[in-house]
């Protein structure tokens, strides 16, 4: 995709300005506004252990269906584009926006509609390994900055009971793929590879390093 910069360790970078390793912890004057363009508790208490609290969540309304033979990790980072874009933002303002996608190969695994399409996506996914994919893109005056981040995730042989019991718990509802690793799910999880918190949807390090260099310094610096 055009303006997307493939960078090591399968992660995606488009930016204003040349990519920097080094995470800024201090900074001068008051931060700017920070917007969190998604209504995530699970991003904001990710956020939170970075010890950043979001001024205003303005979680965008945008079509997220699949374009026809469109991949995973281009259909993750365009959403997150297209989120980003329907998120108001006035001057001075930074918008953190974040788009998760599961997928068995090709096939996008989305939010379940109601409880029987739960049971199908996590009976495909019993047993075997699949794709995590989060894009995180933070826009501030200068122009926006995306990375995406992607993760391995094996879900054991899940029995009938199991699955039924998990389908009980209703904390499939919302989720991508029909599971939340940090939830009651993470009993059927023994093996991931990659990032935690980009799995539970928003990588801590990428989105630390995102908004550093969009001005925005982390660990209380510039309160």
């Amino acid at each position: 995709r055009s303006g997307w910069r493939q960078s090591s360790g399968g992660n995606d970078a488009l930016r204003p300005d040349e990519r920097s390793d080094q995470l800024s912890l201090q900074g001068t004057g008051s931060r700017p506004r920070l917007i969190l363009g998604s209504g995530s508790p699970r991003r904001l208490e990710i956020l939170a252990q970075l010890g950043v609290t979001p001024d205003e969540i303005r979680p965008p309304d945008v079509d997220e269906t699949p374009l026809p033979g469109e991949p995973p990790r281009s259909y993750c980072q365009r959403v997150t584009l297209d989120k980003t874009r329907a998120v108001p933002r006035d001057r001075g303002e930074i918008v953190l926006v974040a788009d998760t996608t599961v997928a068995l190969g090709r096939r996008i695994f989305g939010k379940p509609a109601d409880k029987g399409e739960a049971a199908e996506f996590l009976t495909k996914l019993s047993g075997r390994r699949h794709k995590v994919i989060t894009s995180v893109t933070v826009a501030a005056d200068d122009g926006m900055r995306s990375r995406s981040v992607e993760s391995i995730v094996k879900i054991k042989r899940i029995s009938d009971a199991e699955l039924n019991g998990y389908l009980d718990t209703d904390d499939w509802k919302g989720k991508a793929g029909a599971y939340a690793i940090q939830g009651p799910a993470g009993a059927l999880i023994p093996w991931i590879s990659g990032s935690y918190t980009a799995i539970m949807g928003l990588p801590a390090h990428e989105t630390a390093m995102l908004l550093s260099a969009a001005g925005y310094p982390l660990f209380g610096a510039g309160r």
